[in-house]
């Protein structure tokens, strides 16, 4: 457990040694609170209609949108940078194990998401303040469980897809595309199937959170879904890793 926490630990302090953190930050919190202001100000002009109560669900949304195209930048270079510089070598001669090097380059890119999550708290306590009797936080609860689940499943997926290459474009390519693909494309054949759609829209990374998650109902099946994601995510990654140490 200690290997695995100072590697995290190095991990999360390295995004902030280069623009990449401040980067991604900026990109992920600005249209946040643009969309944010937009909602509180679109609400402020229902309500003299006698419109709905403004939610702090869309926010989470738009966070978990934002990470289909921002997680893959930071998990391109966890691995697949260590293995073109040569560092990746002397790691595997550490005495640590394959698997808590792994989780530990996973484990710095989730804290530093989840500091990024714990800003946008703000948003539901404005809310809350803005609104009478105040927001529903059992919603605000179940979207948040959400939100951290498919952001340590995207976080897991993209570690797992850096071990395997040692090119860091072509590992955030790479796990943009699956991203891509299991946010947007997955589920369309669902429709116009007459069988089998369940089980596309079960592999669908969005149907477990916009449909459930981030509408205050957390099931089973969407955790297990997400767990599932992160242990294979990161069962790839050691493999690989395990690969390049018997080279």
């Amino acid at each position: 457990m200690r290997n695995i926490w100072t590697i995290a630990k190095r991990e999360f302090d390295n995004y902030f040694n280069s623009p990449l953190a401040y980067v991604v930050a900026f990109a992920m919190l600005l249209p946040m609170g643009i969309y944010f202001s937009l909602i509180v100000w679109v609400s402020a002009q229902q309500a003299m209609m006698g419109g709905p109560a403004p939610e702090s669900t869309p926010i989470n949304w738009l966070f978990v949108f934002l990470m289909i195209f921002l997680s893959p930048a930071l998990t391109m270079r966890l691995l697949s940078d260590e293995a073109r510089m040569g560092t990746l070598e002397l790691l595997l001669t550490a005495p640590i194990r394959d698997a808590e090097l792994v989780i530990g380059k996973w484990l710095g890119a989730f804290l530093f998401v989840l500091g990024l999550a714990l800003l946008t708290l703000i948003y539901p306590l404005i809310l809350n303040n803005y609104v009478e009797p105040g927001i529903d936080w059992m919603v605000v609860l179940s979207s948040y469980i959400g939100l951290i689940l498919i952001t340590g499943a995207l976080l897991a997926i993209g570690t797992g897809i850096s071990a395997i290459f040692s090119n860091q474009f072509a590992a955030f390519f790479v796990t943009l595309g699956l991203f891509f693909f299991l946010w947007f494309m997955v589920s369309l054949p669902a429709n116009y199937l007459s069988t089998g759609g369940d089980v596309l829209n079960y592999l669908s990374l969005s149907t477990h959170f916009s449909q459930s998650m981030n509408n205050g109902t957390i099931n089973l099946g969407d955790i297990v879904y997400y767990l599932s994601l992160i242990a294979l995510g990161l069962f790839v990654g050691t493999t690989a890793v395990e690969i390049r140490r018997w080279r």
